[in-house]
């Protein structure tokens, strides 16, 4: 496995959220985001429960201390995106309150592979360090009595605790000894380009919402090697071969089967 470290300071953030128990036996929800590069400790909270509109506003806090991160990197919970739900908001996918924050600020957003949770291996690592920080404390009564002690843990993590990766000194160090990465402006819009094949049934496949949908082309194109152009919704197939437009999609996520909307050749 390949392992990626950032190159500077605030070139990604990853950001997670685990499980605490209270002294009742309740349970609280900790999120926090971490420099990749440095490892620093950019934003710590907890809360009964992580909702979309907690982690959009505990990044726009961290961003007012410490700058926009260039990327952001989590796992594909809802509080983080809704790639994978198929609503929409007219016709572009619908984004969270997150979602919206990264776009407004062009923050580039990377979500881990489903079931590949070593991607974020570097946070999951904080997480066991944090509980073992936890556990030698006396249990938390309340949240707030929690929230305290993760501000401790905060800032011995950063400022006094040694970390391997940091080359054995506080991650603080590391993380202002070089200058920051900052935003780049990001296209409005993505556009994907697939080659494919349409099958002898006349369709060809493509993943949307978490699904795989089927774009009915015809049989009369069966064999045919196209490129697909994926913006959004958005789908447009051309004949790899002699460049004519064939088909025009725009995604139904309540349907698997796509009719096209027109059909372009000529």
């Amino acid at each position: 496995m390949i392992r990626f470290e950032a190159a500077q300071p605030n070139e990604m953030w990853q950001a997670d959220f685990t499980h605490w128990r209270l002294a009742d036996g309740s349970d609280t929800e900790i999120l926090d985001f971490i420099d990749d590069y440095s490892r620093f400790l950019i934003s710590i909270r907890a809360y009964r429960r992580v909702t979309g509109r907690n982690v959009a506003e505990q990044f726009a806090m961290a961003c007012d201390e410490h700058g926009r991160p260039q990327s952001s990197l989590t796992d594909n919970g809802l509080v983080f995106t809704t790639r994978f739900t198929g609503k929409t908001q007219g016709d572009t996918a619908a984004k969270n309150q997150f979602e919206k924050l990264l776009q407004k600020w062009d923050v580039k957003q990377i979500n881990g592979s489903p079931n590949h949770p070593q991607t974020q291996g570097k946070i999951e690592r904080f997480h066991r360090t944090l509980k073992l920080w936890l556990t030698a404390q006396p249990r938390a009564t309340s949240v707030a009595t929690l929230n305290k002690q993760l501000s401790e843990f905060q800032q011995i993590y950063n400022e006094r605790r040694p970390h391997k990766a940091a080359g054995r000194k506080p991650p603080s160090i590391r993380y202002r000894a070089v200058p920051k990465a900052v935003p780049k402006p990001l296209p409005q819009e993505e556009v994907r380009q697939r080659n494919d094949v349409v099958d002898k049934d006349g369709k060809l496949t493509i993943r949307y919402g978490g699904k795989l949908r089927h774009l009915g082309m015809g049989r009369t194109y069966s064999g045919i090697r196209v490129e697909m152009y994926v913006n959004d919704r958005e789908v447009t197939v051309v004949n790899k071969k002699t460049g004519e437009i064939l088909r025009y999609f725009k995604i139904d996520p309540s349907k698997n089967y796509q009719k096209a909307i027109s059909s372009l050749n000529r």
